[in-house]
């Protein structure tokens, strides 16, 4: 088995051997000797790839000349420029479905818009014995067009087909990854060679897969970096290990841990619509804002994927990540600039000042077979993927607090659940009643009716609108409430871009922003971790709702406990 390993310093190494000594001087060479210590060295030596200085962000610190890649560099009087580049996106997993429905389909979008670097190629990598025609025939059958451009649909999939390409192989296998990097060597002679790869692979093969390609596959002269797909661990002390695991092989900069949600349209436009509009941001407080309601619901089942949800159910798979990563952008300060590591630092702080997790404060559900219509519905544990007896919520809710001065008493309530009414995810911020207001009695005495709503709908059907109260024309007073809203596919009739290709642009980009941090992650799943555990030492048996309705009834009285009512099930929308 090879050895990889990673110094806790802010460099990797990795390179040439065989270069070594016609790269750099004598002197130089001492100098690097006195940075790694023997034992290192010969660690560097077993992966097969010897060393060469590299940076926290993947590039080579210095330059080396390279026996196997000859780089086509241009002259000019200032000395040398950067050699045309190549960007090599090896998709790990590529028979799956992720890499089917999404990731091909994504690249594709991107390459179709012109968004892809002029030099590219697309590997898939799988177990599955496949030619590079047969992944092409596999993948073209969910590639589809904008629907704005399809007069040349056709020669656009043809070309990107065409860049394409298969190696069958063991996840662990240095060897089969060695394979790998000779036929991306080939596509990539004579330019500097950037590789991206995209682990569409269950977690507990991450670090074979990472410790493999890095030793045999990285880049020697360019950079190289990892997409790592959720869950990252079950909890605090695997989500670590999982981690540390990671960085002996790579540096922070290289992980790229990616949570789809955030490249949603409408949660990127969440912090363009907070501080980039004065009327919205004095009002983003405790001192105006009753409740904040981060609501994801499905309207089916697990459908034949029980024995992966069951191992994780629904608070590890929505509520710990997607959901409080929209929470930590909501509630985040003013960051000091745009750049990635001012947006973390801020998303830490909060995630960092949240209140640990009550059980009283979280209501777990499980959906039950139900008949309606004539139409039998399946409950969760009829799933033949299921073990017989499971206690995984399929539903939760919670009200979590944020302890700090702008959001200090304000419940943020979760909600997230399979086989429900309706099919969402949305964003309600609940404001408070107007004091003394004039016009009360002629709402009767439902006070909520009077209260101002804003609502970011992340899907489907993308959309912001905000419910104001106003008085119906005519002679009398009457008052109603309505809506004031931008209704995306009114407003932007061009289709909007899938989360994964904004994502993928950023990764090939360097843009870490929308990716996750690890002390972020830390800070996540120590809010969670400690529920989770005392949920299932316990067995809290999930209160059961019928498939197709709107959830347990102890949600219900979870809000009321803070006197909110949810606003998907009383508040009408449009």
């Amino acid at each position: 088995m090879a050895i990889c390993f990673h110094s806790r310093s802010s460099v990797a190494l990795s390179g040439s051997s065989s270069n070594y000594g016609r790269s750099v001087s004598r002197r130089r060479r001492r100098r690097w000797s006195e940075f790694i210590s023997p034992i290192h060295f010969l660690a560097f030596r077993s992966c097969g790839r010897g060393f060469q200085m590299k940076s926290s962000n993947g590039y080579p610190q210095i330059g080396v000349s390279l026996k196997d890649e000859v780089l086509t560099v241009k002259q000019s009087k200032d000395g040398l420029e950067q050699a045309d580049s190549i960007v090599s996106i090896t998709v790990v997993g590529a028979s799956g479905d992720l890499a089917k429905k999404k990731i091909f389909p994504a690249l594709f979008a991107l390459f179709y818009e012109g968004c892809l670097p002029e030099h590219f190629t697309v590997f898939g990598y799988a177990r599955s014995k496949l030619t590079d025609e047969e992944l092409r025939n596999m993948i073209s059958k969910t590639l589809t067009c904008r629907i704005d451009k399809r007069e040349n649909c056709g020669d656009k999939m043809e070309q990107f087909l065409q860049r394409c390409f298969y190696q069958s192989g063991q996840y662990g296998s240095d060897e089969n990854f060695s394979e790998l990097d000779k036929k991306l060597r080939e596509k990539e002679a004579g330019k500097l060679p950037n590789r991206l790869f995209y682990l569409s692979i269950p977690p507990n093969i991450f670090v074979d897969v990472v410790r493999s390609a890095s030793c045999s596959a990285s880049s020697l002269t360019g950079w190289t970096r990892f997409i790592v797909e959720k869950p990252f661990g079950r909890d605090s002390e695997s989500s670590r290990e999982l981690t540390q695991c990671l960085k002996m092989y790579l540096t922070e900069d290289q992980i790229f841990r990616i949570d789809h949600y955030l490249g949603k349209e409408l949660v990127e436009n969440l912090s363009v619509l907070r501080f980039s509009n004065l009327v919205f941001e004095p009002l983003w407080s405790r001192n105006y804002i009753r409740n904040v309601q981060l609501i994801f619901t499905e309207d089916f089942g697990t459908e034949g994927r029980g024995g992966y949800f069951d191992n994780y159910g629904i608070i590890r798979d929505i509520m710990q990540n997607h959901l409080l990563q929209i929470l930590a952008l909501f509630a985040m300060e003013t960051p000091v600039s745009l750049d990635a590591e001012d947006i973390r630092n801020e998303k830490v702080k909060v995630l960092r000042s949240m209140r640990k997790l009550q059980v009283d404060d979280v209501v777990v559900g499980q959906y039950k077979g139900h008949t309606r219509s004539g139409k039998s519905y399946p409950a969760y544990i009829d799933d033949p993927t299921v073990p017989k007896g499971s206690l995984t919520p399929t539903f939760a809710a919670a009200a979590l607090f944020i302890d700090n001065a702008r959001w200090d008493g304000v419940p943020f309530l979760m909600k997230a659940g399979k086989a429900l009414h309706t099919r969402s995810a949305e964003i309600r911020v609940q404001f408070r009643h107007v004091p003394g207001n004039l016009y009360k009695r002629k709402f009767g005495t439902d006070l909520d009716k009077l209260s101002n709503e804003l609502v970011i709908r992340v899907q489907p059907n993308e959309a912001i609108y905000l419910k104001i109260n106003n008085k119906i024309p005519g002679l009398s007073m009457r008052l109603d409430s309505s809506n004031l809203n931008l209704l995306y596919s009114e407003r932007y009739p061009r289709e909007i871009p899938d989360a994964y290709e904004r994502l993928l642009l950023d990764a090939i980009g360097g843009e870490r922003r929308l990716f996750i941090r690890s002390d972020e992650l830390d800070a996540a799943w120590s809010l969670f971790s400690p529920l989770l555990k005392e949920l299932e030492d316990r067995r809290v048996a999930p209160e059961l709702y019928p498939y197709g309705s709107r959830g347990p009834v102890g949600a219900h009285y979870l809000a009321a406990k803070y006197n909110v009512r949810w606003g998907d099930i009383t508040s009408g929308s449009f």
